[in-house]
């Protein structure tokens, strides 16, 4: 299966953040969207970076309560790994996996169409497993 197929069931709209937002309202953000992560959006809607709530554990563990009034910008993870819409859901575990990460923007000629967490990859092999174990049990019952 493709990173197209997983965009097309949980659609494409994605939160972003501007690198000028503070952390404290970024916290709020991301609580009230229930999301671990947003990708950071600079002039014109080029994808600058990628903040998470492990981004924001660290600056804690560095910065204390002042880590609050500091910005995106400050925190955020400026070298980005994405993905395509083409991209196997095999091939992005495996990134996921290696690179120690759980959000993946997902690019396409250059545009941010969307981003994929390690829970949609979790929900699509489950489905995958699950339509497996479907087939199996109608070949067992058309067998007998």
């Amino acid at each position: 299966m493709k990173v197209a197929e997983i965009l097309k069931q949980k659609g494409q709209d994605v939160i972003s953040v501007r690198p000028t937002e503070s952390i404290e309202n970024l916290s709020h953000r991301l609580r009230l969207a229930r999301i671990g992560a947003m990708v950071v959006l600079g002039e014109g809607g080029a994808l600058d970076g990628i903040i998470s709530e492990r981004d924001i554990i660290h600056g804690i563990a560095e910065h204390g309560a002042r880590c609050l009034e500091l910005t995106v910008a400050d925190l955020m993870t400026r070298r980005v790994i994405t993905c395509t819409p083409d991209d196997s859901v095999t091939r992005i575990s495996r990134i996921m996996t290696e690179s120690r990460i759980r959000h993946l923007p997902v690019v396409e000629g250059g545009n941010l169409v969307g981003v994929v967490s390690v829970g949609d990859v979790v929900k699509n092999r489950m489905d995958e497993l699950s339509l497996e174990a479907n087939v199996l049990r109608d070949l067992a019952i058309a067998g007998h």
